[in-house]
């Protein structure tokens, strides 16, 4: 009896039930399989992939674990309706209300290099946690050099009415514009367990330079968002024709 051809390749890269949590989530994720809707049903999707019910019920546990499908044995799965949280790229700052952990240490060797410090000269490090639905879903570190920081509000671990943008405009450096870096990748084990990730969800890496008057950098911010829960956008002007 020939072999069933199925009607999506197998990337001979990943487990197949991966392959097919993939497909899935970025259909969900995109909306065409909309909230509360039914999912493919298990005879479609093992076809549609040439696998057994097996490879189909641990991809749809993925999912689940992701809280992007819910579903009881007997019943039709459908989507949970859970979306990224979509985050302006300009306004996407560390949150005032949350209590930081805050002290000095040797600062990070990209960090030391946008702020024009040398490598392991000493910082101030605040380092907050983000939570969405009460749960940890972004850690957040700031780094500043000592004289822009020391014996300003931005030292202590209470939280920054305003933010800090308002305290080091206050300390007289405005923020006037910043440089973002966006990159993806697996997660660290600390990072893993920290944002509780469901699995090899991939992190997305924001790192960002605030610069004052003068083009001074004067605050960089490392921001480690758990991928499945957030979209960054971005409003970019278009230069005339």
């Amino acid at each position: 009896m020939p072999a069933t051809v199925p009607e999506v390749p197998d990337d001979r890269i990943r487990a197949r039930q991966r392959q097919l949590a993939g497909d899935l989530r970025a259909q969900i994720l995109a909306g065409d399989i909309g909230p509360g809707e039914r999912i493919p049903s298990t005879a479609a999707l093992t076809r549609r992939y040439a696998v057994n019910n097996m490879t189909v019920t641990r991809a749809l546990a993925i999912l689940k674990a992701e809280g992007l499908l819910t579903g009881h044995k007997g019943r039709s799965v459908v989507t949970t309706g859970r979306r990224p949280a979509e985050i302006p790229a300009a306004a996407d700052r560390p949150p005032g209300g949350a209590p930081a952990t805050v002290g000095e240490v040797p600062a990070p060797a990209p960090v030391a290099e946008a702020l024009g410090l040398d490598r392991d000269e000493p910082v101030l490090r605040r380092h907050h946690v983000r939570l969405l639905d009460g749960e940890p879903a972004e850690l957040i570190w700031s780094y500043y050099p000592l004289p822009v920081a020391y014996g300003s509000a931005l030292t202590e671990a209470d939280p920054l009415p305003g933010g800090a943008p308002a305290v080091l405009a206050a300390l007289g450096h405005p923020l006037r514009r910043a440089i973002d870096r966006v990159s993806v990748r697996p997660a660290t084990v600390t990072e893993l367990i920290a944002l509780r990730l469901p699995g090899d969800v991939p992190v997305l890496r924001q790192f960002r330079i605030g610069f004052t008057d003068g083009d001074r950098p004067v605050e960089v911010t490392v921001m480690i968002k758990a991928g499945q829960r957030f979209e960054i956008r971005y409003d970019l002007p278009v230069p005339p024709g």
